[in-house]
């Protein structure tokens, strides 16, 4: 694995080449520089990790009291987490980012791998029984959730309240507004694209007002719709997300190993800037560029949009409180691996390979967002079959019909790009000559 690890600035830069990224390629190889050195950090201690867990378990298997039955098995199943992602940030192979650490981004694959694993699991139980399962991680849950709506009152005025004239306005400002302008400032870093970001942003607002029928959580007042959320929290995060990779993309990448570093501050500058991206590649998605690329990139952001969703519906069904560390936990396993996910269907979106497969991340991504939407199926139907507003359906037929004339017309008999398709029309055209 060292040697691996070593020659991964060199795979990096090769893979951009495979991608057909030339043009960037080029721009990083004027802006880039790494002298090759690994140090004691980059190398796999495979015997010293298995030294350390054969010991742990051998303490565990001698000395160690059993309790209760719920104490075992809540034991047993972290003790099986932890095992397996030991084994697998030693042996899984490396991501597509290389910073602050390799092993990083294999540890980031395996919680996926367990994430959906717990899903599949739940996916087999009853609602009841789906619902009682979550006490093993924290016996508070399984208790019916109370339901709240935040449009109740929607002046923004109000004189005559006694917690102050502007009481509805400050009772939105709670711990979700710094979180929403974080994710949507990650979400910038990692799409890289400010159209599609805001086509992510505008539908989302507009999926709340669809969707309120079913879940009345999603009941806002139009100025934290419009102002709080879309302009403040998502507009500003998106903003400097945008500049921020703009800098990054500007920025001269030049590292030097560690322990090359002659002064005590240039050591500790040096550490500080492994938590700092090793290059930067700004993404040009081509959308409008062929009929392929725009369905792909609208199955994309289906995709984004059903992750958005479904933390909502999830935590309704299975009655986890909105503050609960569990919906933190899952953002942030989308936040990594969606990372990760992203540049790989940007760089298989961009190949010129006709054998480019879709990398692990994507594939983990899109498998636990198809089995989040079976377990809402399955436990939450009672919810979704709620009818949705007339004049909610026929707008969306309205936008989806605009977009198919729309996107006929940009691409001129898009079917043509189909091999089958394409076949069938240049045998013809020889027939016909």
């Amino acid at each position: 694995m060292s040697s691996r690890t070593s020659d991964h600035s060199t795979n990096v830069h090769n893979q951009k080449k495979d991608a057909g990224d030339h043009n960037v390629s080029d721009e990083i190889g004027e802006q880039f520089y790494d002298d090759g050195t690994r140090s004691f950090f980059w190398r796999a201690h495979t015997v010293t990790v298995l030294f350390l867990i054969s010991s742990v378990l051998l303490y565990v298997s001698l000395y160690d009291q059993p309790g209760d039955t719920m104490y075992n098995m809540r034991r047993g199943i972290l003790a099986v987490v932890i095992v397996f992602i030991l084994i697998g940030v030693i042996h899984m192979p490396d991501g597509p980012f290389i910073r602050p650490h390799p092993a990083v981004w294999r540890f980031a694959l395996c919680i996926m791998i367990v994430y959906i694993l717990l899903l599949l699991f739940t996916l087999f139980q009853n609602v009841d029984d789906a619902r009682q399962f979550l006490k093993y991680y924290d016996p508070e849950l399984g208790v019916p959730l109370p339901e709240r709506t935040y449009a109740e009152d929607c002046r923004i005025y109000t004189p005559e309240n006694p917690e102050g004239s502007f009481a509805n306005v400050m009772d939105k400002m709670d711990v979700f507004v710094p979180a929403h302008f974080l994710g949507w400032y990650l979400k910038a870093l990692i799409i890289r694209d400010v159209w599609l970001l805001n086509v992510i942003s505008i539908g989302f607002e507009l999926m709340e007002y669809t969707l309120e029928c079913q879940l009345p959580n999603f009941g806002e007042c139009w100025w934290d719709h419009w102002i709080l959320d879309f302009l403040l929290c998502n507009g500003l995060g998106i903003y400097l997300g945008i500049k921020t990779c703009e800098y990054l993309s500007m920025k001269t990448y030049h590292w030097r190993g560690l322990w090359k570093i002659p002064t005590f501050k240039g050591k500790l500058k040096r550490a500080a800037e492994q938590f700092t991206p090793y290059s930067w590649e700004q993404f040009k998605w081509g959308y409008t560029e062929s009929f392929t690329k725009f369905i792909s990139v609208a199955a994309l952001i289906t995709f984004w949009m059903l992750q958005e969703l479904n933390v909502f519906y999830l935590k309704t069904i299975l009655w986890v409180p909105p503050h609960h560390s569990l919906n933190a936990y899952r953002e942030l396993i989308y936040a990594v691996c969606g990372a990760c996910a992203i540049s790989e269907m940007y760089h298989f979106l961009q190949s010129k390979d006709p054998n480019a497969r879709v990398g692990r991340f994507s594939w983990l991504v899109f498998a636990a967002l198809i089995i989040e939407t079976l377990i809402e199926i399955k436990f939450g139907w009672d919810i979704l079959t709620i009818p949705l507003p007339r004049i909610a359906i026929i707008l969306w037929s309205i936008f989806f019909l605009g977009v198919f004339i729309w996107a006929t017309y940009i691409f001129t008999y898009p079917l043509k790009e189909f091999p089958i398709i394409r076949n069938y029309f240049k045998q013809s055209q020889k027939k016909s000559n």
